[in-house]
């Protein structure tokens, strides 16, 4: 007997409709918002979404769905934008909004990566055509299954969030009418998962919120199941299929579909489940069902008709049936979908291997026949993988990584070359593409370029590594040395840098210098560099100095570049001289006219560092600003020294008190770049550290996650180190200090320029440590941390004195190490006001924060000389900068110290104390617990307690230790030159 179905209510989801109803409501008024919408397969998100769509639609919305896609280890960037784009582009009501965004065009086939701009413009371009669309109407914005969203998506989808359609025009004004609902698999999220760390990113964002589906109550379950069946259901029915169901609303749906099937029981694996109602269905249904599951989760009507070679009318009866059974939907454009994505996933499973083979081969020929389309790439290569017809699918897997790296989508081109080399040598020699300089070592060399590309340094190395093993050992061949060469600058770039001189030595001994070439210019270029990250300053002066006259012969102009570079940090005074900046200057023209972006990269990162060294801040922005907008037009943001600039630009705006600029420029970048540990969060880091933000040092910790990271290690050790000094804890900022060096310090032994800075803040606790001890006449534990300020203020002088180049550190290093000097002067014998006089005049270069850090110690030295109003003035010029920077952790410091300063509030006197209190006071300085100081003067412990808590009370002090600590500075009790225990 044929069962009849109503259409799926939706049942125990009213308050997640009420909020995800106002979230609508508001973006109709114009604040764009933004849900998270999260829920184990099942469970119902799909239905909430298309209440939540009919909704919209009716009240007057623009509505816009795009789904992610399964396609296995290859991916088909900005799927689910393309999706919505392909939408709109045969709506005439959006022509002149699209018009206005050539840019997006690319999505639609036309147009490449360096036509538009690069990544950032083609983003800007989409944040501003949504902007666009939701003046025209309020829109709705659905992305389906995040899950499964590519790299290139998920970027994009950051950068909308984070920076593009959410964010708060100044003064807080409307933002946009648009509603942003997406929504993810929670059972598929992995631990590493890629969609996890930008989940994390996007929840912290003012205008994102995230909303857990959770399973349903049994009572909701059973309501829902007698909804879906006209006419009665047995009470042991409703029962067995709720207690299977699990509170999932597609379990219970299928375990009621499976009723009365014959099977005698119910399946407790879904899959069965699908299986046991797709069994129901006749021969042909099933046929195209197979079909259509090999197709994806939608399929075109043509395609599938095509695929599965049926006459009209049996495949529209099939379709009809397999409809009228919910496993398919008719979506637009003549499209059919599985109703959702776990039916799919089962008819899939349950192909046999030949089967299967042979409807993958089928569409992927399918595909072909219409042409070579860049966008349907990636699915030809999948599906001749999956037919096991290798040799196009290595052709297809290639032509995919050629239009990855056209859109901008350096991950894909790298997923999609990686898959081409695990094909390769399974592909007969005759069947391999036959282009020019196309064999397995040269791709992998191009796969380790896209990695450094994507910002995966190391995978860019084993990359190499691999190519280095497939050349063998060939000493006379160019392709040798190259990628010795090649493996030396992926080393380098992960500072493992004794390797990098040995390949690079490798490399230039592979090609001899006579007759002059190509190949050896370039290995002579990076064995330049490597050997100057050594510490060989002689061989890198000797091999650049040779290196450029032949290339200047041979008229190479971008290895002219490499080299005017290497030299203009190696001559003379270096890149802070304005001499080498010009050098600099002069490398970036060469480079540029030879359209090597990578070398101009390096050239103005260069002059922004000789800017920074010599304390030049603001010389140091218009060149950062040239260089990340170069990289983003080349679509190398991700590549090393794009990171660097981005690290550069942020610690500018820092250390100009820049802060809220900061910050912002954080996100915004954030939104574009692939998560970069240190180089997107170091100085956003340390304003929050400073403002109080007590996730800060929980962010911090994360960067010491997984495999070791240069800049992650140095960003973690600056933030804890300076953590640990704020909350007083001498022990861990020293240990911090110690281990991050120990970490940093490269293979030649020198200590990294970060020293200075770590010891500095070290020694900030440690003389407080020290300064407290003295003060209660501890003078064995003074002089204990007196010596570790030694051993600390040591290591910042030979870091400050050598620098990593052998040269002395410029500005910013000798204001750190006046720092230094003046918390080691505190820690050993106290306070010294000429000593911070030079600390606070070092650092007038242009460090504000810490520039006023410096003026509060300042100020506690006049105050403690008894340079009241000189004190006062002081601490007010720090309070004034902490005020405007938001940095509250030291306003409360520096507020106590300007109401100690003032001469109309003197200090307590002993008559603020009772003679009694006076002696339980002395007794808490030496250290006497309540029942020790009861014994000692004939009281009982808990009059004793009750004396403690008038002294704290009194003294304004939160603890006893305060309370000893500011009775000796306000002259209540004296040193004591001994402690009796």
């Amino acid at each position: 007997m044929s069962q009849i179905f109503v259409s799926t209510p939706l049942i125990g989801r009213e308050d997640e409709l009420a909020r995800l109803f106002g979230v609508l409501e508001r973006a109709r008024s114009g604040e764009a918002r933004a849900v998270l919408v999260a829920g184990d397969a099942g469970v119902g998100k799909t239905r909430l979404l298309d209440e939540v769509t009919g909704r919209a639609a009716a009240a007057g919305m623009t509505v816009l769905t795009g789904h992610c896609v399964d396609l296995g280890d290859v991916g088909l960037p900005y799927l689910p934008f393309t999706e919505v784009l392909g939408v709109l582009a045969q709506d005439e009501r959006f022509a002149g909004a699209l018009a206005a965004y050539p840019v997006v065009e690319r999505l639609l086939g036309g147009g490449s990566a360096g036509d538009s701009g690069g990544r950032l413009r083609l983003f800007e371009g989409i944040a501003g055509l949504l902007a666009d669309l939701s003046d025209i109407a309020p829109l709705l914005l659905v992305l389906e299954d995040l899950h499964w969203a590519d790299q290139s998506s998920r970027d994009l989808l950051r950068f909308l969030l984070s920076r593009g359609i959410l964010q708060r025009s100044a003064g807080g004004a409307p933002t946009h009418r648009l509603a942003v609902l997406a929504s993810y698999r929670a059972d598929d999220l992995h631990r590493r998962h890629p969609l996890r760390p930008l989940l994390a990113e996007l929840v912290r964002l003012p205008g994102v919120e995230r909303l857990e589906l959770r399973p349903m109550a049994d009572g909701e379950v059973a309501r829902l199941v007698r909804a879906l069946r006209e006419g009665p259901l047995p009470d042991t029915t409703v029962r067995r299929i709720v207690e299977r169901a699990e509170g999932n609303a597609f379990y219970a749906e299928e375990l009621l579909a499976a009723t009365g099937s014959g099977e005698g029981g119910v399946p407790s694996g879904l899959a069965d489940v699908l299986l046991i109602r797709f069994e129901q269905l006749s021969d042909t249904a099933q046929q195209v069902l197979r079909t259509a599951a090999v197709a994806g989760r939608r399929v075109e009507h043509d395609l599938l008709r095509d695929a599965v070679r049926l006459p009209e009318e049996e495949l529209e009866a099939a379709l009809r049936e397999a409809i009228g059974r919910q496993l398919l939907v008719p979506g637009e454009q003549d499209t059919y979908a599985f109703r959702h994505a776990l039916a799919r996933e089962a008819v899939y499973g349950d192909l046999l291997p030949g089967e299967r083979a042979r409807l993958h081969g089928a569409f992927a020929r399918l595909l072909d026949g219409r042409g070579s389309r860049a966008e349907s790439a990636a699915e030809r290569a999948h599906h001749y993988r999956e037919s096991h017809d290798l040799a196009p699918a290595l052709a297809a897997s290639l032509e995919a990584a050629d239009h990855a790296e056209r859109v901008g989508a350096p991950a894909e081109e790298l997923r999609h070359l990686e898959a081409a080399l695990d094909l390769w040598s399974a592909v007969e020699p005759s069947a391999r593409p036959a282009a020019e300089g196309v064999d397995r070592v040269r791709l992998m060399l191009r796969a380790s370029a896209a990695a450094a590309h994507a910002g995966e340094l190391h995978r860019a190395v084993s990359l190499t590594r691999a190519a280095l093993a497939g050349v063998g050992q060939e000493a006379d061949s160019e392709l040798a040395a190259r990628v010795r060469y090649t493996l030396a600058g992926n080393l380098m770039s992960v500072d493992n840098l004794t390797a990098a001189f040995a390949y690079s030595s490798e490399a230039l001994a592979m090609i001899p210098a006579e007759p002059p070439s190509r190949t050896w210019v370039w290995a002579a270029a990076t064995h330049a560099m490597a050997a100057r990250h050594v510490g060989e300053n002689e061989v890198a002066l000797r091999v650049a100095r040779q290196a450029l006259g032949t290339a200047e012969q041979l008229g190479v102009p971008d290895a002219q570049a490499d080299l005017l570079i290497s030299l203009a940090v190696l001559e003379g005074g270096s890149r802070r001289t304005e001499a080498g900046r010009e050098r600099l200057r002069q490398a970036r023209e060469l480079a540029r006219g030879a359209g090597n972006t990578p070398v101009e990269m390096r050239a103005l990162f260069n002059l922004a560092v000789g800017c920074f060294e010599s304390g030049h801040l603001d010389e140091c922005l218009p060149w950062l600003t040239e260089g990340l907008d170069r990289a983003r037009r080349a679509g190398l943001l991700s590549s090393p020294y794009p990171m660097e600039m981005r690290y550069l630009h942020l610690l500018v705006l820092y250390t100009l008190g820049r802060w809220d600029d900061c910050v912002r420029a954080a996100h915004a970048d954030a939104g574009v770049l692939p998560a970069a540990g240190g180089y997107t969060m170091a100085p956003a880091l340390y304003v929050g550290l400073a403002r109080g933000d007590l996730g800060a040092v929980d962010r911090a910790r994360t960067l010491l996650e997984g495999p070791f990271d240069w800049m992650a290690t140095l960003v973690a050790g600056v933030a804890l180190t300076d953590a640990a000094a704020l909350r007083g804890d001498a022990e861990d900022a020293v240990e911090r200090m110690r281990s991050t060096v120990a970490a940093l310090t490269d293979d030649t032994g020198a200590l990294p320029h970060v020293t200075v800075r770590l010891a500095a803040l070290a020694l900030s606790a440690v003389a407080d440590r020290a300064d407290d001890l003295r003060r209660t006449g501890d003078l064995e534990g003074t002089r204990r941390w007196a010596e570790t300020a030694t051993e600390l203020v040591g290591h910042a002088r030979t870091a400050t004195v050598h620098g990593q180049d052998g040269r002395p550190q410029g500005p910013e290093g000798q204001a750190w190490l006046a720092r230094a000097e003046a918390e080691w002067t505190r820690a050993a014998s106290g306070p010294d006001a000429e000593a911070w006089a030079k600390a606070v005049a070092a650092f007038d270069f242009g460090d504000v924060y810490e520039l006023a850090r410096c003026r509060l110690r300042y100020a506690e030295a006049l105050l403690a000389a008894d340079r009241r109003e000189e004190a006062v003035a002081e601490a007010r010029a720090a309070r004034e900068v902490f005020a405007r920077l938001g940095a509250t952790v030291l306003l409360e410091r520096v507020d106590e110290l300007i109401r100690r300063g003032r001469p109309a509030e003197a200090p307590p006197t002993a008559s603020v104390l009772t003679a009694r209190e006076q002696d339980v006071l002395r007794l808490l300085a030496r250290g006497r617990s309540n029942r020790q100081i009861g014994e000692e003067l004939f009281i009982t412990g808990k009059t004793a307690s009750v004396h403690v808590s008038n002294i704290l009370a009194k003294l304004g002090a939160a603890s006893r230790t305060e309370a000893v600590a500011v009775a000796y500075r306000e002259g209540l009790i004296v040193p004591e030159t001994t402690v009796h225990d």
